[in-house]
């Protein structure tokens, strides 16, 4: 599930500072069943270039492909400094057996969506981590991190029509189809999903089934 660059712009810029008792109560990478989520550094410059100029990543991605090394750089230290301010943000992904080699990119940030601030799912992966459900295993993770840390009231993701696989996923975590919204012009509208803290309360907490031919 891939943002246009004009939505990573907006993420470039850190939206609703919290108090420091709501803040995480560290940095500490993260680790799920079969992942490490940390935060990003610096020397992560050069694969963010990769997931956000290949075009098979970028298929489902309005703005296209980032276009340079220079505009990677740019995105980088917005995420950064979203970390810097909030205490969390999006997470690079490894695998916990290969902790050096980034498979992806995910995890939630504050942005506005059709206006209204709050916060964002986002990931992407390397293709050939695609359908093992990296993806969902890391949104079960960020979820959590929304919901049972943050106290969030609701999280977004946003998603091109024709991006089934990133559909099925967002199903499968118990996100909802909200509506849809022009965040793009020129290109065809994205479709909002949600999922509120009550819903994400309600639900079991069990593995998702990987998504076939998608992250």
């Amino acid at each position: 599930m891939a943002p246009s660059h004009q939505q990573s712009a907006q993420e470039a810029e850190p939206k609703m500072p919290l108090r420091e008792d709501q803040l995480p109560l560290s940095t500490t990478p993260l680790e799920t069943a079969r992942l490490l989520l940390r935060m990003p550094r610096e020397t992560d410059l050069d694969a963010i270039y990769e997931l956000h100029a290949d075009p098979v990543t970028n298929r489902f991605s309005p703005g296209g492909l980032l276009g340079s090394r220079a505009a990677a750089e740019t995105l980088l230290q917005g995420w950064l400094a979203h970390w810097q301010v909030q205490g969390f943000g999006y997470w690079a992904i490894a695998l916990r057996e290969q902790p050096d080699e980034l498979i992806g990119l995910g995890g939630i940030m504050s942005r506005p969506v059709a206006g209204q601030p709050g916060l964002y799912l986002y990931f992407r992966f390397r293709p050939q981590h695609w359908g093992q459900g990296y993806a969902s295993e890391m949104a079960q993770a960020a979820l959590a991190l929304a919901f049972e840390q943050l106290q969030a009231g609701a999280v977004q993701a946003v998603v091109q029509p024709a991006n089934t696989p990133s559909r099925k996923t967002l199903d499968r975590l118990g996100l909802l189809l909200k509506g849809s919204l022009a965040d793009v012009p020129g290109q065809a509208p994205s479709l909002q999903y949600e999922i509120t803290a009550a819903r994400w309360a309600a639900l079991p907490r069990t593995p998702t089934e990987p998504t076939p031919f998608g992250a």
